[in-house]
């Protein structure tokens, strides 16, 4: 992630900075040459789900929506994203399998809302196998913590980011950016994050397939699986071991 005021002032005594995603720091002329990408450790889980390869959807079969919003889940998705299919044709909402990570006081309502349209939806507030669902879906919906940006990209699955408006220093926004930049993503701040809006990316991604392909592929190529090593190489390094 992007390096907060506390953890800048610190960088400027340490003679070697590790960071999980490319690019964050090359504004900053005094970090930059400390600066080293080793990437986000990934636990067994991501690695699992990273040797899935991505599938397109066909155009008239099971279009997997995954809607998560950080630890907590986010309101936001909760406001937007039934809005959004309920807006979609029935042709394309009627292909989705969509799982949404919702909070346990968003719950009712969400589910009333995919009862009505008689969404295929499976919702809850914490998913435990998580890494898995990243493997199996089409299209990703969610925040851009640099945990997630980085599962992302080490899965290489496509997904639309709607960074947290509030974080420090716009580090979310940053996240997204990497994946953006490469072409594995798609960035929405949340002031443009409207169901109108939504609707329509989901509607454009879905009756393109080879579109969804090269964006996982994108996402996919900065993805590092190596991470683990690539730091402890580093250390090693540092300590002059």
């Amino acid at each position: 992630a992007v390096l907060g005021r506390a953890n800048r002032f610190l960088s400027s005594h340490v003679n070697a900075i590790a960071t999980s995603l490319p690019g964050v720091l090359d504004r900053d002329p005094a970090l930059a040459p400390k600066t080293t990408t080793v990437g986000t450790p990934m636990r067994p889980a991501i690695l699992a789900a990273a040797a899935v390869k991505y599938v397109s959807p066909e155009l008239t079969g099971p279009f997997r929506l995954l809607v998560v919003g950080g630890s907590q889940g986010a309101r936001v998705m909760a406001d937007i994203v039934p809005a959004a299919i309920e807006r979609l044709e029935p042709a394309l909402y009627n292909r989705l399998v969509l799982t949404q990570q919702v909070r346990e006081e968003d719950m009712a309502r969400v589910r009333a809302a995919y009862v009505r349209l008689k969404i295929n939806a499976e919702l809850a507030p914490f998913f435990s196998d998580l890494p898995a669902r990243l493997a199996s879906s089409h299209l990703i919906v969610s925040r851009a913590g640099a945990g997630t940006v980085a599962e992302l990209a080490a899965i290489g699955r496509p997904s639309i980011l709607v960074p947290l408006p509030s974080s420090i220093d716009q580090d979310q926004f940053a996240n997204a950016g990497v994946l953006v930049q490469a072409n594995g993503a798609l960035r929405i701040p949340q002031a443009d994050f409207t169901s109108d809006r939504l609707a329509a990316e989901i509607r454009a991604l879905a009756v393109a397939p080879e579109r969804l392909a090269t964006t996982a592929a994108a996402a996919r190529a900065i993805g590092r699986l190596d991470a683990a090593e690539r730091l402890a190489d580093l250390v090693i390094k540092v300590a002059g071991i």
